[in-house]
């Protein structure tokens, strides 16, 4: 049975125009991202090297980069869009992803509010079903 491992990057902050509202795409707001990645660490550990690895400062940058980019509705088409983008990096495996829109148009006192999407690439599904 193959190794999964996991990297997790929790908090990642940015800044977008994403929601049902006018004045959400107006004004825009903080997200909240959080990702766990899995991947295989066996070679990485080995050689100790970041080529060998899935470097995180590059997935929060484009964490940032897809929350500041092109606006959507829902939380949940922006998590799936996340999580799709990381899905094509070799290593990765499958990806969780969780994203909280603290400041949502709630009516009610709220602490937060977030969608998790998970994801497998192609690749380790098909693996998983040969066996």
């Amino acid at each position: 049975m193959d190794r999964v491992d996991e990297i997790t990057l929790t908090g990642v902050r940015a800044f977008g125009r994403h929601g049902v509202f006018a004045h959400e795409r107006e004004d825009g707001q903080e997200f909240v991202v959080d990702v766990t990645l899995g991947v295989s660490t066996v070679r990485a550990a080995s050689t100790d090297d970041v080529v060998d690895t899935v470097h995180y400062g590059e997935v929060a940058e484009r964490i940032v980069e897809i929350v500041g980019g092109e606006p959507v509705n829902l939380i949940e088409t922006l998590a799936v869009r996340i999580a799709e983008d990381l899905l094509r990096r070799d290593a990765v495996l499958s990806v969780a992803v969780t994203v909280h829109k603290p400041s949502a148009p709630i009516t009610v006192p709220f602490h937060d509010v977030a969608v998790t999407v998970h994801r497998r690439s192609v690749a380790s599904t098909t693996k998983e079903d040969s066996r």
